[in-house]
């Protein structure tokens, strides 16, 4: 019962957007157009037809908005107009460099969110390259009750640039690099209650406890080439990248972005964020997406410094499709080779599916995700998961995020490989953010968690166990 009325509490975040229900007119977004930043004129396509969405229609990432329309809590993604804009450089109407959509459904990787998403970042013109940055960086004190549990202080977060120049033929390159701070937190990363993967040592697995991010999470390239107003084909490579699998990486999901906790269900869902070594193709066409990846399987090692390499031996297939700007929806399938270094002989068959609504609400937004995941050993072992987490932001000061979510493993038992148990653990938390600059936040928040523990691990974990982090967050963009 307890558990219900955690997970019923965490959804009453989504209560404003009944209060908002009527409170925004629908408006139409104009299709983006192919950008040009050649001097040969570029062909002109024509336009699709006018796309209807249901009701809860209404952006808060427009493509074609303006700099002095948004908000501060609503940087775009995009590139808004400045001061050394010139002919052929409407970053208002760029829309995404992969394909024919706006910005603002691009999350991490190649993968989607809903197209009404806002997404931070610092923007520029050098000559025809158009360029962002965005840093987020978060000071945690956390504190893990019971006898698994630990405190630390650490720094973790995400520093990242982009670089992206069109071309007058439809086509489009972006490169793209994204570093953490994480491995100054020491290789045993930080405590945090039924989290497991990956390992300190090279010898012992890390368990409960997060795992820190390699220094280079992201040093990719992508080249797309528009076929059409709603078409659209791209090539993605990373050393390290993100292949087609799961939904965004929560440290890029709208509804858990703002929390510096990690889900216990990471190595289900978003995981495979840092491979080194991805190579993806997909299809474009209108609201929906196609996309194949052939990446290195084996997860990285605990060497935090360094560029791994490796054959190209897994794959990975994910179907999205954005339904209406609110929505995004995506299914997915991945053959992983070896992809634990303390078990090099299992390989692992994973599934996900997730559904991200957002919308907004008074003066920012209101956002939920759903989602299921598999992991298939090849030792005959199934492994389920499940997420559901929510974030409200009502304006640019104060944002309000809550998780559930419940994974089954045979890690957290005291052998690598026990026997299965369930795991559910929830979290309610929020941050205030003062605006320093038009562009830079300092936020200070806080989150309570609590963990439920299976009978059989009583005695392990002493019962169900407490937990919290207090943070401060250094936000720019």
């Amino acid at each position: 019962m307890f558990r219900t009325c955690t997970l019923a509490a965490t959804l009453l975040l989504a209560g404003p957007v009944y209060a908002q229900e009527h409170a925004h007119p629908p408006a139409q977004a104009a299709a983006p157009a192919p950008q040009t930043h050649d001097h040969a004129p570029a062909p002109q396509p024509e336009q699709p037809p006018q796309q209807t969405h249901d009701g809860d229609h209404h952006p808060m990432h427009d493509g074609q908005m303006q700099h002095g329309q948004m908000q501060h809590g609503q940087m775009h993604h995009e590139m808004h107009q400045g001061p050394d804009e010139h002919a052929g450089h409407d970053m208002g109407a760029t829309g995404s460099a992969l394909g024919a959509y706006p910005t603002g459904r691009d999350a991490s990787g190649t993968s989607w969110q809903p197209d009404v998403a806002e997404h931070g970042g610092v923007h520029a013109m050098a000559g025809d390259w158009m360029l962002m940055g965005h840093v987020l960086l978060n000071g945690v004190t956390d504190w893990q009750d019971g006898p698994q549990g630990d405190e630390k202080t650490f720094l973790a977060g995400m520093i990242m640039g982009a670089a992206r120049r069109d071309f007058s033929n439809g086509g489009a390159l972006n490169l793209r690099a994204m570093l953490a701070p994480d491995p100054l937190m020491g290789k045993r990363g930080y405590p945090l209650t039924f989290a497991s993967g990956e390992t300190a040592d090279g010898v012992e697995p890390l368990v409960d406890r997060q795992h820190p991010h390699d220094l280079f999470m992201e040093l990719s390239a992508s080249y797309s080439h528009r076929l059409s107003a709603t078409d659209s084909v791209f090539v993605y490579a990373g050393l390290p990248g993100e292949p087609a699998f799961g939904p965004p990486a929560f440290m890029h999901r709208l509804t858990a972005m703002d929390s510096p906790e990690a889900p216990i269900t990471h190595h289900w869902l978003d995981s495979t964020h840092i491979t080194f070594g991805v190579l993806t193709a997909g299809y474009v066409h209108d609201n929906m997406k196609l996309e194949v990846s052939r990446f290195r399987g084996r997860e990285p090692d605990e060497e935090r410094y360094d560029i791994e390499t490796g054959a190209l031996d897994s794959t990975a297939v994910r179907a999205s499709w954005n339904p209406t700007q609110n929505w995004s929806l995506q299914i997915s399938w991945a053959d992983v080779t070896s992809p634990e270094q303390l078990a090099p002989d299992e390989d692992e068959t994973r599934w996900s599916a997730s559904a991200i609504y957002a919308r907004p609400v008074f003066d920012g937004h209101w956002a939920i995700t759903g989602a299921l995941a598999r992991k298939e050993r090849s030792d005959g072992v199934d492994l389920d998961a499940w997420l559901v987490e929510a974030a409200l932001k009502p304006n640019d000061a104060w944002t309000f995020f809550g998780r559930v979510e419940d994974i089954q493993s045979d890690e957290l038992g005291g052998d690598h490989h026990g026997p299965v148990e369930d795991f559910t653990k929830a979290s309610l938390g929020a941050i205030h953010d003062w605006r320093v600059h038009e562009n830079a936040a300092i936020g200070l928040g806080g989150l309570v968690s609590y963990n439920w523990a299976p009978d059989a691990l009583n005695a392990r974990y002493g019962g169900d166990q407490p937990g919290a982090m207090a943070f401060v967050r250094l936000k720019i963009g």
